[in-house]
Order: structure tokens, then C-alpha cells, then sequence
């Protein structure tokens, strides 16, 4: 079975965490916890519904070695990095992106990882509709432009996690994005389309 995204193409999320981070325990317990806010059960149920397996060790806390928040493998689940994380919200943050990486791989019958239009079409999704973008996250990243901050921030990400991907480089990264930015970024089900 062809794998899913490695933890630096998946995850490549910049944390805005200043600290020593969370111990898995306690990452593990907010992991819990983000399994009941509305938009994780939103995005399970429509896992569900898609026939998605979703099991009591999908999501789960590691110590990452690399500077990222989590990612999503195919076949694996979601790893949310413990030693990169503060506070709730990026537990949750992280698991909503994840989450929706996790919904991509399994909708698509034919999404492939190693694809970067189908890495970046994955990417522009979970940047565009988990709330990675927010004006509040990118005020705590440093970013204050007040037009247009959520595409320029979506971009942006985009570029990292797929540049971290080892099959893509920075110039078909970014190909790649702009060729699939308007289906991806406008569509609810562009994987029903290849892009």
C-alpha cells in the first residue's frame, strides 16, 4: 500500500509554542478533550459517514524529533507532537488539520502523496478550512496584514509542507499549488475531480 504523507510533507505546521512543551500524558489528555469540541466531531461524523476507520488509536501524542506540530500517515493515524505544544488550542489546531488530511486520504480513491498537486490540493484544504490562518494565529506568527492574510497565509504554508515532501521541490511545489489553488481552495470535493 502506497504511504501517506510523512510526518515533515504532512505536518509541517509552524507551532506559535515558546516553551518546553507538553509531555505525552498531558498532550494525550488534550487530545481527548479536542475529541469533543464541535469541530473534531464535525469532521469525525463525516469521516464516519465516508466510511473512514477511525479508531481509539488514530490520534495519539509522540516527541518529535523535527520542528513540526504533527502530521498524518496513511495507514498510522495522526501524531501530534507533544514537545511542540502549550496550550489547548494547538492540540486542537493540529488535530483539525490532521483531520482533515485524514478525510482527504481516505475520500480519494485515487490521491497519491508523492502527487505534490495532490499534496498541495490536500494542504490548501486543511490550511483553508481548519482556522490555521486565522487573523489571531497569524498576529501570534508575526504576520499584521489586514487584506487578504488568510490566502497569503494558506500560500505560504502550503509552499512549507509541500517543499517538505521528498518528491517535490521548491519550484514544483509551487507549480503545483498555483495549477490546483482554485479548485482546491473553492471546492468542498475536488478529490471527486483529479486534480
Amino acid at each position: 500500500m502506497e504511504e501517506g504523507p510523512n510526518l515533515q510533507a504532512a505536518g509541517s505546521l509552524s507551532s506559535t509554542t515558546r516553551g518546553g512543551g507538553l509531555t505525552e500524558k498531558e498532550c494525550e489528555d488534550m487530545i481527548q478533550r479536542s475529541l469533543r469540541t464541535p469541530m473534531v466531531k464535525f469532521l469525525k461524523e463525516q469521516m464516519e459517514k465516508s466510511g473512514c476507520r477511525f479508531g481509539d488509536n488514530f490520534i495519539r501524542a509522540v516527541h518529535c524529533d523535527k520542528q513540526i506540530a504533527g502530521g498524518y500517515v496513511r495507514g498510522e493515524g495522526i501524531m501530534v507532537c507533544s514537545n511542540h505544544m502549550n496550550i489547548q488550542d494547538e492540540v486542537n489546531q493540529v488535530v483539525i488539520h490532521e483531520l482533515i488530511h485524514a478525510y482527504d486520504d481516505c475520500r480519494a480513491a485515487n490521491l497519491d502523496w508523492t502527487n505534490c498537486a495532490h499534496h498541495a490540493c490536500s494542504e490548501i484544504r486543511a490550511g483553508h478550512l481548519s482556522g490555521d490562518c486565522h487573523y489571531k494565529r497569524e498576529f501570534l506568527r508575526g504576520f499584521m496584514k489586514v487584506r487578504g492574510h488568510e490566502q497569503d497565509c494558506v500560500r505560504r504554508r502550503v509552499m512549507k509542507s509541500v517543499m517538505a515532501n521528498p518528491y517535490c521541490s521548491e519550484a514544483a511545489a509551487k507549480d503545483a499549488m498555483e495549477a490546483v489553488w482554485d479548485v482546491c481552495y473553492n471546492d468542498t470535493k475536488p478529490f471527486d475531480r483529479a486534480p
